[in-house]
């Protein structure tokens, strides 16, 4: 038998603004939780060979992010997720770069947990300027040439399915990334777009530790 549980928080933005408040309202049923449309598992209801997984975001984050819970469902695409992820980490492309795609993923497929998951780790662990933040989740232009223009390389990889323009790759290129940056590009929007597109398909819930990121798409 479900119980419902409702809960009233109120939710802090990344300038510091409070959102209105709302209700959160979860379904528990048994050990595990349910998303608007699926199972979100916990380290109790996940599948054995999903368990490692959400065990090393636990100890590695403090708590499991909302997108391994549903991942879980399919211990494949989980392991899929965490495998790609670390050779994601393995590119040229620095940090705050990879951030940059992500984020232009996350908005442009309109997945709000990735775009508050990235903005968390674009502000405290890539130290992307607030401003370069701001603007990638404003859908806007960068503040800053170099990222920019990588922008709008990743965008255009998305809108055209990896079909960009001549000009668009010598912009690339002359800003001074490399022909496997292109290819770490692309690499970078495959893992963006199984996370954009599992979330969006589950409505994923953000998890607590996110709120103050929270992001919704301009109209």
């Amino acid at each position: 038998m479900q119980r419902l549980r409702s809960k009233e928080r109120r939710l802090t933005n990344m300038e510091g603004s409070s959102y209105n408040q709302q209700t959160v309202v979860t379904l528990i049923k048994g050990d595990h939780c349910m998303s608007a449309r699926i199972t979100l598992h916990t380290l109790q209801s996940a599948p054995e060979a999903a368990r490692p997984f959400l065990e090393n975001a636990q100890k590695n984050s403090g708590f499991i992010p909302n997108l391994l819970g549903v991942l879980a469902n399919a211990p494949a695409a989980l392991e899929t997720y965490v495998t790609v992820s670390a050779l994601n980490g393995k590119s040229e492309l620095g940090l705050a770069e990879r951030e940059v795609v992500q984020l232009i993923a996350a908005t442009q497929h309109g997945c709000d947990f990735c775009v508050a998951g990235h903005t968390a780790v674009a502000l405290n662990k890539a130290k992307l300027p607030q401003e370069v933040v701001d603007a990638l989740r404003a859908r806007g232009e960068l503040p800053n040439a170099r990222y920019e223009t990588l922008a709008a390389f990743a965008r255009e990889v998305i809108a055209t399915r990896g079909n960009v323009s001549e000009a668009t790759y010598q912009a690339f290129r002359e800003a001074g990334f490399s022909e496997g940056n292109a290819l770490e590009v692309i690499l970078g929007v495959s893992l963006a777009t199984l996370c954009n597109f599992a979330n969006v398909f589950a409505q994923t819930p953000l998890n607590e530790e996110l709120g103050k990121y929270r992001w919704q798409p301009s109209a």
